[in-house]
């Protein structure tokens, strides 16, 4: 048993020694282990080099963001509005000249339908904070509009709108507010907008830089949800509108807007208040552009940022039964 056991350990010996040997004689042999170690090492250091990157990245200050033109550089918009006393006209004229005080660079030309300036819009005027011009013309007796008839019946606004282009191209008038014109070269638009309707403030974004004429959809008009021009490949190619769509320009005065170089180009430019019922617009508009040449705005003329709106006219009835018993409201409060 003893002789056993000393033949196993001596075969084990001998069997270990040359384990030992053939690890010796393996050392000394080439290797190729060494390109995925350095395919290994490539990729630590190009991650090491990210990471650095990355730390470099958050060290570094933010971009500076694009910054809006300087309103100093941004054509000036003249917005002509023609108004009359009502009831409501105060109520109105507040609600635009909000609007219009979050617009940079607008001059707002409000001419009233009087034979000169009223203590109310005069007031109103100097207390908007906006830059304006303030004009007065009376429309003739002919052209109003007689008790009951309907506002479709006769144009309005025509000689207050006509008295505003006159003060752009340098006839004087104002009285009240800036009395000079724009001088010459002076990069502009004009728009027509009336005080009733409703404006967003990205309409005039829209519009400012306008090189021809531009227009763009104009809501709850015609009868319709909307008006507007159809644009095909960015062109105007036709007007969506129910009521004579035949017209030269089938447009409402608040859907355009006129570069001022343009107006004052075309001095004979202005509105005809002869013109047939719905041809207002075509009257001007046909001085100034072909329908092939404008330039539509809001997405294609796919937005409506301006919309048709009416004030309901108030009732009265109880205001007047206290006038008769003596006791209506204080005349001295302006409303």
């Amino acid at each position: 048993m003893k002789l056993k056991l000393k033949n196993v350990f001596l075969a084990y010996f001998l069997v270990s020694i040359a384990g030992l040997l053939y690890a010796l004689v393996q050392l000394g042999q080439p290797c190729d282990c060494l390109p995925p170690l350095r395919a290994a090492a490539e990729q630590l250091r190009q991650k090491d080099l990210r990471i650095s990157q990355l730390q470099a990245d958050l060290r570094r200050p933010p971009p500076v963001p694009a910054q809006p033109p300087e309103p100093e550089a941004l054509p000036t918009i003249y917005v002509i509005t023609p108004t009359y006393a009502r009831l409501v006209q105060k109520a109105e004229l507040v609600r635009l000249s909000q609007t219009l005080s979050l617009v940079p660079r607008l001059h707002w030309l409000l001419v009233e339908d009087a034979e000169g300036p009223t203590p109310l819009v005069s007031g109103l005027l100097a207390a908007s904070g906006l830059l304006f011009t303030h004009l007065a013309v009376l429309t003739p007796k002919a052209q109003r509009l007689r008790e009951g008839e309907p506002g479709w019946v006769r144009p309005r606004g025509v000689e207050q709108r006509n008295k505003a282009l006159d003060w752009l191209r340098g006839k004087g008038g104002a009285v009240g507010g800036e009395q000079d014109p724009p001088p010459p070269g002076t990069q502009g638009v004009v728009y027509f907008a009336d005080d009733d309707n409703t404006y967003s403030r990205e309409l005039f974004k829209e519009m400012r830089w306008t090189r021809g004429v531009s227009v763009w959809p104009v809501g709850l008009v015609g009868g319709l949800r909307f008006e507007g021009p159809q644009v095909q490949d960015g062109r105007v190619v036709g007007f969506h509108t129910a009521w004579e769509p035949n017209r030269p320009f089938p447009l409402d005065m608040a859907g355009f807007a006129v570069a001022l170089p343009l107006l004052l180009a075309k001095p004979n430019a202005q509105f005809d208040a002869t013109a047939p019922r719905g041809h207002l617009e075509s009257s001007l508009l046909s001085h100034l552009v072909d329908p092939k040449d404008l330039e539509p705005r809001a997405a294609n003329c796919t937005q409506v940022l301006v919309w048709h709106t009416r004030t309901e006219k108030p009732k009265m009835k109880q205001e007047e039964q206290l006038q008769r018993q003596g006791q209506g409201s204080d005349p001295a409060i302006e409303v």
